[in-house]
């Protein structure tokens, strides 16, 4: 054999070599420190770790970053901690769940795929997800036709540019044609929607917080549902609810949802047969603003220092039961709405007369429509609001006083309905109680002030004479 040959065979063998030590390596990604310096990663396959295991095992991932994407096609627990990182680097979702009896627990899921890619997609039933960290580019829970899925306690961050478009995010947990799922204790920033729900039956949403998204929480087509104790802040709206029938929204919290000129608290379009109680609703460009909808039965809800605490379009049948209107500058709006009913709700506003000492005024509170009559034929006649010469018409403004939405039995003070509802329920009584409390302050220590003023004057005239 020749020296040529031999060198061949020798650069063929060490070549060989080469290719099976590396694949048996890990995967190795290169990225840059906090000093710009190029440093390298190891990143363990997960793929392999998830085919080799059992149907039904439970798999305790060892500190480590891993790379997906990931398919789980069987039965099987994952868990991890805070020092696992499942990263993502491909257009697809980091961990495709197809299978049945699912849980994924504890750790941290980077994904760098875009939108409409998720962290984390379910095609498959009774599944739980929990205790998860997702940093995502793209969306972060998608399930899809898949009944029974209980997401717990996770937190999703939106991990894009600050500068992305509303076409660039993706939802932070999505739900369609999904019935019987609970959605839990999830903290959720930055994405397009919080909570998307859409064609789906008996799911409860209970306990999230969301903020600096589109909408908190935006139901679309569900049935026999339940929104309950959410906390939303400086999102564009804090809850959608859309095309809804037989659902509960009870105990939330929004406020400061006031960025945008369609900015709102709680809207309600094309809902009906549903209970919205002990809600409150703060500091919000529209507190609550129902449309088209029908046959609901609102009460025990507080609207403070919003712009417009309920605005009604094209709404008939419902009923306004014990709410508790304070500080906004508009009362309650309505457009084209008849026969709804309104009682013992609290109007701080209203100066009533209780001549029984009931708690209830005799006199009524009607909703004066001048003010919303007049910019919907000249929206410009809004530079003039509050100010004298509008107060002035709006007070001589009888026309059809008949037919304007009337509370027939005002409450003369706070009453807190269902305190046992929820703590913030409970929290905005006394909320309501200290707006009082600094308002009377205000004008005591107002008139102390012209008092002082007053003498002041005086003793300076008596002195200069």
């Amino acid at each position: 054999m020749n020296s040529n040959k031999r060198f061949s065979i020798r650069r063929f063998a060490v070549s060989t070599l080469i290719v099976i030590g590396l694949g048996l390596l890990p995967v190795f990604q290169t990225t840059l420190n906090a000093t710009g310096v190029t440093e390298d990663r190891e990143s363990i396959l997960l793929q392999p770790i998830i085919d080799q295991a059992d149907t039904g095992a439970v798999i305790h991932l060892e500190s480590g970053r891993y790379a997906g994407p990931v398919n789980i096609s069987k039965a099987l627990t994952l868990i991890g901690d805070d020092s696992v990182t499942i990263h993502n680097e491909q257009e697809q979702s980091a961990i495709s769940i197809q299978a049945e009896g699912v849980k994924l627990e504890g750790f941290t899921i980077e994904q760098h795929g875009r939108q409409p890619a998720a962290a984390v997609q379910i095609t498959g039933s009774n599944n739980e997800i929990s205790e998860l960290m997702i940093r995502t580019k793209g969306a972060g829970l998608l399930v899809r036709d898949a009944a029974t899925s209980v997401i717990r306690n996770n937190t999703i961050e939106w991990a894009g540019a600050s500068t992305a478009s509303s076409s660039q995010k993706g939802n932070g947990i999505d739900l369609y044609n999904s019935h019987n799922s609970r959605i839990e204790g999830n903290q959720i920033e930055g994405v397009l929607d919080s909570i998307y729900l859409e064609n789906s039956r008996n799911v409860t949403v209970n306990d999230n917080r969301f903020m600096q998204t589109r909408y908190g929480i935006h139901c679309m087509y569900i049935d026999g549902s339940s929104v309950t104790n959410n906390t939303g802040e400086g999102n564009m709206t804090g809850a959608m609810i859309m095309g809804v029938k037989n659902t509960v929204v009870s105990g939330n919290t929004f406020r400061k949802q006031s960025s945008n000129v369609h900015s709102q608290g709680i809207l309600l379009y094309d809902v009906h047969q549903s209970k919205i109680r002990s809600n409150t609703v703060e500091g919000n460009r529209v507190g609550m603003n129902i449309a088209e909808s029908t046959d609901n039965k609102i009460y025990d809800n507080g609207l403070i220092r919003n712009f417009v605490g309920i605005q009604m379009v094209l709404s008939e049948g419902n009923q306004f039961t014990k709410n508790r209107f304070v500080s906004n500058v508009i009362d309650a709006s309505t457009m084209d709405s008849k026969d709804n009913i309104l009682k013992e709700n609290y109007w701080d506003s209203f100066q009533g007369l209780d001549l029984n000492q009931d708690g209830i005024s005799e006199l009524s509170y009607a909703i004066n429509p001048f003010y919303e009559q007049l910019i919907s034929r000249n929206a410009a006649y809004q530079l003039f609001f509050q100010s004298p010469g509008m107060v002035f018409l709006s007070d001589l403004h009888s026309e059809g006083k008949s037919n304007w939405t009337t509370d027939e039995s005002p409450q003369m003070s706070i009453v807190n309905e269902h305190n046992d509802v929820s703590e913030t329920s409970g929290n905005f009584g006394t909320d309501a109680r200290n707006v009082e409390s600094r308002s009377s302050t205000v004008m005591i220590i107002g008139l102390l002030l012209l008092g002082l003023s007053a003498s002041t004057m005086i003793y300076m005239g008596v002195w200069r004479k």
